[in-house]
């Protein structure tokens, strides 16, 4: 993860800071195009996607099992309602 983050921001700086003109940037953003519609990118995007979120919902349910006697009732009920949400896939 750090190394597709990594590679972004070169690429985001690259484009920002070049002075190629328009036809590299066209280059560039047709070369993105194609990476981001590839099939195994898009599954390893929906992937991260899915573990994120229930990474999400499992860290809710923890939150409100461990402070929610010190949290008010509603902040409490919400996470609970968010950790349920997730956990039955729904986005």
């Amino acid at each position: 993860m750090r190394k597709l983050i990594f590679i972004a921001g070169v690429a985001v700086g690259y484009v920002l800071g070049a002075k190629a003109g328009r036809e590299r940037y066209d280059q560039l953003r047709e070369a993105a195009e194609r990476v981001r519609s590839n099939p195994a990118v898009r599954n390893a995007v929906d992937s991260a996607t899915q573990s994120g979120r229930e990474a999400a919902a499992r860290a809710a349910g923890v939150v409100a099992d461990r402070a929610g006697d010190r949290l008010p009732g509603a902040v409490t009920e919400r996470l609970r309602a968010v950790g349920s949400h997730d956990e039955r896939g729904a986005a």
